[in-house]
């Protein structure tokens, strides 16, 4: 074996030039498919995270007719007393946070402008609002018993003309199906740097927006952040009531886990597209090889060399070509990937909607994407030199013979 590679690495000496190149398409290809992994990687779970911290939570707790696709305000569609029962949620030692928000469908108008949006009653002092509270540009955070203001997005703020102190006019659905409409201060414009989220939400105390919509000690879901994502299923379990039905994560979120899933297989099919025209390179260049040594092989045939040895000298001649091509991957992939980790890929201009992706991709690498895309690579470097080592090994010597000369 060492004598094949020793061999393999002399002959692939002869045209450095050629050899270099063909490894270097490899190693363009690796990081190429090392920058697409790590992007998806860092989209998705930028996708994920961002809309368990801003919208579903690792947990709610809904009443059993509540259906959030219609955002009902009917009473029985509503869970009574929240605040008595996020307080004994959140005294379940795996959970980080627990608290009422009622949802309701609004219309936010200033002047001649209009906006649809979604009207979120929260509790201003729980920590389940950290990522409003950090994000303020503008203004300052609700306070419980404001009764006037209002929180927005920086991108609805844009699209309105719309500074703090700035006014509006709000109309909700109620409880009844009546629509009630008033006045509201804009306190604060907040961004979680999410155009998708900032251009809908907007927020004002638990207390208004009960008064508002006439569903007074109601909220539509006990919103529930645990501690480890981890322990979601034990704590749904523990939960779990006669009187309300409890949503995971996965559950709230199946569009975007099935989207995941999908983009993964496309991702498959465009790794092996990469990778067969790099692998295509590989076969070209020993093929060259062994029309342009079909004299010396004819010489190794007359000699005694057996056909699975000439083979086993291409095949090493590929696998040098994959080594050569996979480290040269790996540190062109390691530097670009380094770089938009740290400064990111902005896709804001692309206006990405429909997701909860933030406005900067960071990319992120997995170990094993890593060293399963070098595998890949590796092998399909390899299986592209089977043809070229089974062209040389089926030569007949005589005629190989006349060929070279």
């Amino acid at each position: 074996m060492l004598q094949l590679i020793k061999m393999a690495y002399r002959d692939l000496g002869r045209n450095r030039r050629r050899s270099f190149f063909s490894s270097l398409a490899l190693g363009m290809g690796l990081a190429l498919l090392l920058l697409m992994a790590a992007f998806i990687q860092g989209e998705m779970g930028s996708a994920m995270d961002k809309t368990i911290e801003l919208q579903s939570g690792h947990l709610q707790v809904q009443s059993k007719n509540y259906e959030e696709t219609k955002t009902s305000l009917k009473w029985e569609d509503l869970v009574e007393n929240p605040d008595q029962v996020a307080s004994q949620i959140a005294s379940l030692a795996p959970v980080s946070v627990a608290t009422p928000r009622l949802f309701a469908s609004g219309i936010v108008s200033v002047r001649d402008e209009t906006a649809g949006v979604k009207v979120i009653g929260i509790d201003p002092l729980s920590s389940a609002n950290d990522p409003f509270r950090k994000g303020l540009v503008s203004g300052q955070f609700l306070s419980p018993d404001d009764r006037e203001g209002i929180l927005i997005g920086l991108s609805l703020a844009d699209k309105l003309g719309l500074d703090a102190g700035s006014q509006l006019n709000l109309s909700v659905n109620t409880s009844n199906g009546d629509v009630n409409e008033q006045a509201f201060t804009v306190r604060g414009i907040y961004t979680t740097e999410t155009n998708a989220f900032d251009n809908f939400y907007v927020f004002v105390p638990l207390a208004k927006a009960q008064a508002l919509t006439q569903t007074e000690n109601h909220a539509s879901a006990i919103f529930v952040m645990l501690k480890n994502i981890d322990q979601t299923d034990s704590v749904a379990a523990a939960v779990q009531s006669s009187s309300y039905k409890v949503l995971t994560w996965t559950e709230m979120n199946e569009f975007l886990v099935q989207y995941e899933n999908f983009a993964n297989s496309y991702m498959v099919i465009l790794y092996l597209i990469v990778l067969g025209i790099t692998a295509t390179v590989i076969v070209n260049t020993l093929v060259m090889s062994v029309f342009e040594r079909t004299r010396e092989i004819g010489i190794l045939s007359a000699i005694g060399m057996k056909s699975r040895t000439i083979m086993g000298m291409f095949l090493a001649e590929s696998s040098l070509l994959a080594v050569g091509g996979i480290l040269m991957g790996l540190v062109l992939g390691s530097i670009v990937i380094a770089f938009l980790s740290k400064y990111g890929f902005n896709i804001e201009s692309i206006g990405v909607t429909g997701l909860l992706i933030s406005n900067v991709i960071y990319t992120e690498l997995t170990l094993q994407d890593a060293i399963t895309l070098t595998l890949l690579a590796f092998v399909v470097t390899l299986v592209a030199g089977i043809y070229p080592a089974v062209l040389a090994a089926r030569m007949e010597p005589v005629e190989a013979l006349r060929a070279g000369q």
